[in-house]
C-alpha cells in the first residue's frame, strides 16, 4: 500500500524525535519537563486534562515557544525537556518537529496523545478543577 503524502510527512516528523510514552512523560513531568497541551478548548472541556500541563493552543505554539521570541511563555529555556500533547499524537508529533527547528533540540511529543495519558489512569484533571 503507498503512503500519503501527509502519512510520509509525518513519518519523516517522529524519525528526528526521541518520543515518548505516558509513563516516561509522567516521569520526566516530576523531573521538571514542560508538558504543552495543543489540543483546542472543546477537547480540553470535553475531556479534561493533565494537571500541571500548559494550555498552548497548536495556532500559537512557535511563538509561545520561540526560547528566543518575546512572546514566548515562562518556565522553559532552549535546553529545556518540552513535550507536546494532542489528542492521540499525531498533530504533536508535527508540532515537536517544528519545536525543533526554531531551537528546541529538547522538544517531543507523546504517543498516544492525552487518550493514552489517560488510558494509563495517569492523572487527569476536568477543566473547573483548573
Amino acid at each position: 500500500m503507498t503512503s500519503t503524502g501527509v502519512e510520509r510527512l509525518l513519518s519523516a516528523a517522529r524519525a528526528e524525535l526521541a518520543r515518548v510514552d505516558p509513563a516516561r512523560a509522567a516521569t520526566l513531568a516530576a523531573d521538571g519537563a514542560l508538558l504543552v497541551d495543543i489540543r483546542p478548548e472543546a477537547n480540553r472541556t470535553a475531556e479534561g486534562m493533565i494537571p500541571g500541563a500548559r494550555i498552548v493552543e497548536r495556532i500559537h505554539l512557535e511563538w509561545r515557544l520561540d526560547p528566543e521570541g518575546e512572546h514566548r511563555i515562562d518556565g522553559f529555556d532552549a535546553d529545556s525537556t518540552v513535550i507536546v500533547f494532542c489528542n492521540e499524537g499525531y498533530a504533536s508529533s508535527l508540532a515537536a518537529r517544528d519545536l525543533h527547528r526554531i531551537g528546541l533540540p529538547g522538544a517531543t511529543d507523546l504517543i498516544g496523545g492525552f487518550r493514552a495519558w489517560q488510558t494509563e489512569g495517569l492523572p487527569v484533571a476536568s477543566v473547573r478543577d483548573r
